[in-house]
């Protein structure tokens, strides 16, 4: 049975925005082996939208970034949306009773699969899907943003933390 994991980048008082603090070389490595690994990424459209710049190579991209890259083709993507009428490569578009979808998909794979957007992130979580919440802690503060939780959640309890790269410290919480 799969694990749905929502993790992602965050400033210290609890926003995310990969512009604003991008992971260093160590960071950005450790997301490239987190996504080589994964079953699968579930997405909201927005998220989806921004992550499609992956899709195709460009001329700037060092070798770690096209490593990234064809990792990120590679993987099964769920893309949950009610505007999107098509998706890329590689990605299924979700419609219809989203929660029997994603439990049937959590039974019928093996492994992680990444759940990506704070508000799908929201949905997933108020339904019980989510097996662990992974905070990347950065030491910036932003005042402002999208928050990493987009509403209440029930109790987590921390299971482990561990520095990552330079400035970054995993924060891994699971439902208590």
């Amino acid at each position: 049975m799969a694990k749905l994991v929502f993790a992602m980048n965050q400033s210290l008082d609890g926003y995310v925005d990969h512009d604003k603090f991008p992971p260093d070389a160590s960071l950005f490595g450790h997301w490239s082996v987190f996504v080589r690994g994964l079953a699968g990424s579930l997405y909201g459209r927005r998220l989806y939208e921004d992550m499609r710049y992956w899709d195709e190579d460009r001329p700037e991209w060092t070798a770690e970034l096209h490593d990234f890259a064809a990792a990120w083709r590679r993987q099964p993507k769920w893309v949950v949306s009610r505007s999107l009428k098509s998706v890329g490569p590689n990605a299924t578009l979700l419609a219809g009773d989203i929660e029997a979808t994603i439990r049937g998909l959590k039974a019928r794979l093996d492994g992680e699969i990444q759940v990506g957007g704070p508000q799908l992130a929201r949905q997933l979580g108020d339904l019980g899907l989510i097996d662990e919440y992974r905070l990347y802690l950065h030491p910036v503060v932003l005042g402002g943003g999208t928050p990493f939780f987009a509403g209440p959640r029930p109790p987590l309890r921390l299971v482990a933390s561990e520095r990552v790269g330079e400035r970054a410290i995993r924060l891994t919480y699971v439902p208590a």
